[in-house]
């Protein structure tokens, strides 16, 4: 049946252009872009783990990786290449729950055992109980990892929720059995099934009617849990991929001339027989959980990618739901993820780091009718900037200070809108707002969160710059469209000596725009180690 409905779902594609702590501050300027007077539906698609890459419709990913309904909905939207969310999972939610940087989010941090974490709701509100106080209906289903207050009854009117920091020893039940809670109630058993299954049935009735008050409008933050580690693919879907050729990325193992000293702490992969990079127990475990069955990465890759076919058949059914009760043209979609995850790419087995291919997450934006199709945006966009566009759609004033920028213009004009903002991204590992200043001037050597240090990352055009907050620590310039990998860090070339020295300020001034609270107790940086033939 899944191979049937998918079919079905790319013919309802193809026919009739239809697809199946922070206090209080004032409004800040909004873009000139207002909603129409039918305020819109919200559909905010949140992967776990998920890289661009994985994605059919993303030229990076492999020729054999089959998304059919994902690269549908980006043909009739607007794929954007580079979209920075967060780090890793909480601070991610964190800011696409508030409009802010972790350094600008107060009272949120981790506390008790992992991944139990809690937050002030007065220092921190979330903007979803903005939109509830005018007129929208607020929903969640999946998975959460903000703090042990899910926000039932304040944030949001309907709520199917993992919460994992709630439950620490069902955090690691990602995909089958987990402990619920129904708008406030937890249920008394685990609940068994595919999780991605289940949170897209539970959505799609919410679509339906389901639950929510069918006269306002709404928005659904639907979380999946996939493809995090474990990173089980549902039964149907194991060894769809048994075959597919894998290719080894270029700097899987050292040596990386040019590149900061931590990767020597954050090498994932073991040359195994023949040379054949297998999972080094000094990495993350996903997929080996007792590490004592190492995967190649080839295996690995596989596995990930057959994780990702349950959540393109989610899709499908979800945007089915919209388009069979008649909400398709009044809802803007949005897919994406939380960050990315590195496959081998600079050694890692895991997110964290600065590299796109830990961090960057896949971003498509649909709305048939309103926004424009088959478009490919190449400006970079943050978790505040998706933030402030939910509310510039809505026709809503934002009720606080939020870091980001409105895409409608991007939206309207994805190819040729003017963009001037360079895009402020961050690790900042388990801390948030003044905590942040707090470590750095006690000591950076703490400013490290699974062997990655602490960083601020600017993307202006094509360039990238990295600078670490650990003192001693190389920074680092890459020029993505020449170098897409990120193996050539420019530091130290005298032909790039004026562009550091530019883009160095560019990222203080983003930081003083967002108020960051260490911004003048930086650490100094490393002088970058010398690289023979290097102009």
């Amino acid at each position: 049946m899944r191979p049937l409905f998918v079919a079905v779902c790319l013919l309802a594609f193809s026919v009739g252009g239809t697809i199946p702590g922070m206090a209080q501050h004032a409004p800040q300027e909004q873009s000139s872009s207002r909603a129409s007077p039918k305020r819109p539906n919200i559909l905010l698609i949140y992967t776990d783990d998920h890289s661009y890459k994985t994605v059919g419709c993303y030229p990076e990913s492999y020729p054999w990786v089959r998304t059919p309904i994902i690269d549908r909905l980006a043909a009739r939207g607007i794929r954007f290449t580079h979209c920075y969310l967060g780090s890793w999972c909480m601070p991610s939610r964190a800011s696409l729950l508030t409009g802010r940087h972790p350094h600008g989010i107060e009272s949120m941090r981790m506390e008790g055992e992992y991944p139990g974490s809690t937050y002030d709701p007065e220092q921190c509100p979330f903007w979803p109980a903005v939109f509830r106080r005018h007129g929208y209906h607020t929903a969640q289903i999946g998975k959460w990892h903000t703090g042990v207050d899910t926000g039932f009854g304040r944030d949001w009117d309907h709520q199917i929720v993992w919460n994992r920091p709630k439950h620490p020893a069902n955090a690691g039940n990602y995909y089958d059995n987990q402990i619920l809670a129904i708008d406030g109630i937890e249920q008394p058993q685990p609940v068994g099934g595919y999780s991605t299954d289940n949170y897209t049935d539970w959505a799609c009735d919410y679509i339906r009617g389901k639950n929510r008050e069918a006269e306002k409008p709404w928005y659904l933050w639907v979380c999946y849990g996939a493809v995090h580690g474990p990173t089980t693919p549902a039964a149907r879907h194991k060894g769809a991929y048994k075959d597919a050729l894998v290719e080894t990325p270029a700097d899987i193992f050292p040596p990386r001339p040019g590149k900061p000293s931590y990767l020597d702490k954050t090498q994932s992969w073991a040359k195994g027989p023949g040379g054949v990079p297998v999972m080094a127990a000094s990495g993350e475990a996903f997929g080996d959980e007792a590490k004592k069955n190492a995967r190649t990465h080839a295996q690995w890759v596989r596995q990930v990618n057959e994780c990702a076919l349950a959540i393109d058949e989610g899709v499908g059914k979800l945007l089915a739901a919209l388009q069979e009760s008649g909400q398709l043209a009044n809802t803007l979609v949005v897919f994406t993820a939380d960050q990315g995850f590195s496959s081998g790419e600079h050694g890692f087995r895991t997110k964290l780091a600065p590299y796109d291919a830990n961090y960057r997450s896949p971003l498509i934006v649909s709305q048939p009718g309103t926004i424009p199709e088959g478009k490919v945006c190449r400006q970079s966009i943050g978790a505040p900037d998706l933030v402030m566009t939910f509310f510039a759609r809505a026709g809503l004033e934002l009720p606080w200070k939020m870091h980001g920028h409105d895409i409608s213009p991007l939206l309207a004009d994805p190819e040729g809108a003017p963009w001037p903002h360079p895009l402020l991204y961050e690790h900042m590992g388990h801390s948030y707002g003044s905590d942040t200043a707090k470590v750095l001037a006690e000591d950076p050597s703490h400013a490290v969160h699974s062997n990655v240090p602490w960083y601020v990352a600017i993307r202006q055009g094509n360039y990238k710059y990295v600078r670490y907050l650990t003192a001693g620590e190389i920074e680092e310039l890459y020029d993505l469209a020449s170098d897409p990998e990120e193996l050539t860090n420019l530091v130290g070339r005298q032909s790039e000596a004026k562009r550091l020295v530019a883009i160095r300020q560019v990222a203080l001034e983003e930081l003083r725009r967002t108020e960051a609270p260490f911004v003048d107790i930086l650490p100094p940086v490393g002088a970058p180690a010398r690289v023979l033939g290097t102009p």
